[in-house]
């Protein structure tokens, strides 16, 4: 098995610092990192890509709501016409920033609530994939399975990269359990393994309630904001080689062509 170890990073803002990225650089294959809207600033952004560019770390944008305070992590009701060009602004950003460091941008992802909204909502995901299509039909969208956000993506031809976010549980569905609600967020280092594993082994993942969900994927994600990220995303990949596989950068692992690799 190859398989994308993926972080988002890059969310601090200018003096304040979140997570040990350059740490977390020496594991990962591929980066989500800030576009200035929840987290990150020009210096931050600009920092972090050639820092993952040194490294042969893919590049991708981790577009959100502009929250700074909420970490975008909190809902803003918008217009989706509007959010489709809060999403080109920020993916603008990182590719200037990379294209003036001599990279590329491989890929993007949907961060907080706003990457929620998108998930469940067909009306919401369609300008917002759409926007992302007419900006750059080369671009990796990276999305759990199953969403509104998939299904647009799909449609306009994009290709899909699914993400398992290692930390993370699941319901029934296969939707993340809302931060607001008590499990959502998995702190046990071990359980989180256990997770990674039988994902490895099984190709599948136990919902919050026991429920086997199939999950092919191409990526495992790990939120570098999580205490403890660098020695989580570590031993993740000492599992991903122990059971035999190898991590690669998520353009070596998608197709060329439109849909899921």
């Amino acid at each position: 098995m190859k398989i994308d170890l993926n972080a988002d990073i890059g969310e601090g803002f200018g003096h304040y610092k979140m997570g040990d990225d350059e740490a977390l650089m020496d594991i990962i294959t591929s980066a989500n990192i800030a576009c200035g809207f929840h987290a990150g600033d020009p210096v931050i952004m600009d920092r972090t890509i050639r820092l993952a560019a040194a490294r042969g770390i893919d590049i991708g944008a981790h577009v959100g709501f502009p929250d700074m305070l909420g970490f975008g992590r909190r809902v803003i009701q918008a217009d989706p016409a509007e959010l489709a060009r809060y999403v080109v602004y920020q993916l603008g950003a990182l590719e200037g920033l990379a294209r003036a460091a001599g990279c590329q941008v491989t890929h993007m992802s949907f961060h907080g609530a706003l990457g929620n909204m998108a998930a469940a909502d067909d009306a919401l995901a369609e300008p917002l994939i759409q926007a992302i299509a007419e900006f750059d039909s080369k671009l990796i969208i990276s999305v759990s399975t199953n969403t509104a956000i998939e299904r647009a993506a799909l449609r306009h031809g994009l290709r899909c990269a699914t993400a398992f976010l290692a930390d993370r549980a699941y319901d029934d569905e296969g939707a993340l359990v809302s931060r607001k609600l008590k499990g959502a967020v998995i702190e046990d280092k071990d359980a989180v393994l256990q997770r990674v594993i039988e994902l490895l082994r099984e190709g599948s993942i136990r919902s919050i309630n026991g429920k086997t969900l199939p999950m092919p994927v191409k990526q495992i994600l790990v939120h570098g904001d999580t205490p403890g990220a660098v020695a989580l995303a570590r031993s993740i990949r000492e599992a991903i080689e122990d059971a035999g596989g190898s991590v690669e950068p998520v353009a070596r692992l998608v197709q060329a062509g439109p849909g899921h690799a």
